[in-house]
């Protein structure tokens, strides 16, 4: 049998494409069985991380733990996430930052959520005591977006400053300190928090990504029946 160099050639670029999506979304579902496997054991574990200016900051490996800080909130300098949704309605994740007992490094808790007001100019209300104190909450990535517009990272220059996207070391330059990089997510019962609905992260689940391989290699399969037919019936004319 002859085939012919110009779809032989569409045929195999083709083909090489569905076969590579298709591996692709196979990395993905394992990815994600190692994540969730992450987030339950986190979620389940009662082991406390006891954290301190010595602590081997490993975000990944840290997250969901629960955690325990000794220090002092830095009530003079607080963070407002913009855009933030809860039960349909748009407001801020509070984000202060919190001095390490015995150091200056600091890590920055989320105190929870808080509505927006109708007066976009009038922030809210977030200001707690200035004491040393104990936090008590869970190891986690700083919230994300979707896209990510040019300078959302960047803070307002008051106080509180609002920004959309968290860049550790844009907002350790506007403090003078250095941050850990992650955020803890206090705990329901600690006092001086907003509403506090943690959710473990939504993410396309594995067995979506095995049924999307399927699909790209079934593809592939019926890309090979299609041009091997299409190549008997040129032989034959």
């Amino acid at each position: 049998m002859r085939f012919e160099k110009v779809p032989t050639l569409a045929y195999l670029l083709l083909l090489v494409l569905l076969c590579s999506l298709g591996v692709w979304q196979l990395g993905r579902a394992q990815e994600k069985r190692l994540f969730l496997k992450q987030q339950e054991l986190g979620a389940a574990s009662a082991e406390i991380i006891i954290l301190s200016n010595h602590t081997d900051i490993k975000a990944d490996e840290l997250r969901y733990k629960k955690t325990q800080v000794t220090g002092q909130y830095d009530t003079a300098h607080q963070f407002l996430i913009d855009n933030q949704v809860s039960a349909g309605k748009v407001g801020y994740f509070v984000l202060t930052p919190f001095i390490v007992q015995g150091g200056a490094t600091g890590v920055l808790v989320n105190r929870g959520w808080v509505p927006l007001n109708l007066d976009r100019t009038v922030l809210p209300e977030v200001e707690l005591k200035d004491e040393s104190t104990v936090v008590n909450g869970r190891i986690n990535h700083f919230p994300s977006v979707g896209l990510k517009l040019a300078g959302a990272e960047i803070p307002t220059d008051s106080w509180p400053a609002v920004l959309q996207v968290v860049d550790v070391d844009v907002l350790a330059k506007k403090l003078t300190y250095p941050l850990m990089p992650f955020q803890i997510e206090l705990a329901k019962d600690q006092p001086a928090g907003f509403k506090r609905d943690w959710q473990a992260t939504t993410i396309m689940l594995p067995e979506q990504h095995i049924a999307y391989a399927i699909q790209w290699f079934a593809l592939a399969v019926t890309l090979t029946i299609l041009f091997i037919g299409y190549s008997f019936k040129k032989n034959d004319k």
